[in-house]
């Protein structure tokens, strides 16, 4: 029944306009949550497994109590943007919202196609301005990631010891993914094959993250693979780890103690995480703050800001440049500098001899990323005992 009169007629006037395009009394004046049941499978087609489960839970939690009863034609914009705005004053965060708001953009746009509605309300705007940084992020950005190389070692041999058998796997994990700016689930996706032991470049071909039914490879979160340059502090870990896993092109370079795949839910059990980084003063810390390390330091050395998020991070809008992405050729040295810098080296130990080209036209030892140059050895022996027993220097051997 309506209130008054005139929506008597104007809900009489909607009836017969959804009659005359095929669409029933009971179908237009379905609710919400009879609607979105019945079309749920519609509305989530091309979700990922893992996507698929916080949206149902934001539908099931959020969406139906607060708009489920409304009938699909009298969801308005106002109604959802007032819904919202509830949501995060309830204290519900930022994901949450966004998952739960999702799925009501995709149930209504469902509606939208069977001709229920003529435009989508739960299209909203601006409210994620609603939330606040962090006070130290606002002040310092630098303040999510490691200070420098020392901080790094302090925080990978406190993982470890903290650790079950003081597992070194953890402290790899760990340093490696800071150096090269990875996502966990993309260190936990490294295979022998990904890596040149010639350059010395990673290759991100996939990552490795929680689906249901369990742990499962995926792409790599841009959907394209990208090519990731190793600094010198890490090669002989590196090296160490392709020794201890073999010959077998598609074995993990890291995993767990007892040959597990790994996730950050893992590592955090595993070493105590939220426990030790508060003890080291580092309550801010999460796993994946050891990008934001990565990425500051490269950023610090000198990467162009729009670079370091191209490089390692989501697909850009056309398809990479050479000079967003490693290669082995030459570069010469920007600003005429007299010594070749890796990204990052403002933060690592000062003990590289400057290549006896300074001018960068060094085409053994040089590689060029985005306006940095990274040094890498001329060649590596075959054998890698021999390079872990004999470390080459970061300028080739005339």
């Amino acid at each position: 029944m309506q209130p008054t009169p005139d929506a008597a007629r104007e809900w009489i006037d909607t009836v017969r306009a959804s009659a005359a395009r095929g669409i029933g009394p009971a179908t237009s004046n379905q609710t919400l949550a009879e609607y979105g049941n019945a079309h749920m499978q519609l509305a989530r087609r091309g979700l990922e497994p893992k996507t698929t489960g916080p949206y149902l839970a934001g539908w099931r939690l959020r969406v139906i109590p607060a708009l489920g009863h409304l009938p699909v034609t009298m969801v308005t914009n106002g109604a959802v943007d007032r819904t919202v705005y509830a949501w995060i004053a309830d204290g519900e965060g930022r994901s949450t919202v966004k998952n739960s708001l999702a799925i009501l953009v995709r149930v209504m746009e469902q509606a939208l196609r069977d001709g229920l509605i003529t435009v989508n309300p739960a299209r909203v705007k601006g409210w994620q301005r609603q939330y606040q940084l962090a006070e130290d992020e606002l002040d310092n950005p630098r303040a999510l990631a490691l200070r420098d190389w020392n901080a790094l070692e302090q925080l990978a041999a406190a993982l470890v010891a903290r650790s079950h058998e003081q597992y070194t796997g953890w402290g790899d994990v760990v340093t490696f993914a800071a150096c090269t700016a990875a996502r966990i689930g993309e260190v936990s996706g490294a295979r022998v094959r990904d890596i040149d032991r010639r350059n010395w470049i990673w290759t991100v071909r996939r990552q490795t993250t929680p689906s249901p039914g369990g742990l499962a490879d995926k792409n790599t979160k841009g959907k394209v693979a990208r090519r990731v340059p190793l600094i010198e502090e890490i090669r002989p870990m590196i090296a160490r780890r392709l020794l201890m896993v073999g010959d077998n092109p598609d074995a993990r370079l890291f995993t767990g103690p007892r040959g597990g795949r790994i996730t950050t839910a893992v590592l955090r059990d595993a070493t105590h995480w939220d426990e030790l980084v508060r003890a080291l003063g580092y309550k801010h810390l999460r796993r994946h703050d050891l990008r934001h390390t990565g990425l500051t330091w490269l950023a610090d050395a000198g990467v162009p800001c729009t670079s370091c998020g191209r490089s390692p991070d989501t697909a850009p809008c056309r398809p990479p440049s050479a000079t967003s992405t490693p290669t082995c050729r030459a570069s010469s040295v920007p600003d005429g500098t007299s010594a070749p810098t890796s990204p990052g080296s403002v933060h690592l130990p000062r003990h590289r001899r400057p290549c006896p080209q300074p001018s960068g036209g060094c085409r053994k030892c040089t590689i060029h990323i985005s306006g940095a140059v990274i040094l890498v050895p001329s060649k590596t022996t075959a054998d890698l005992r021999l390079f872990l027993s004999n470390r080459p220097h970061v300028v080739p051997r005339y």
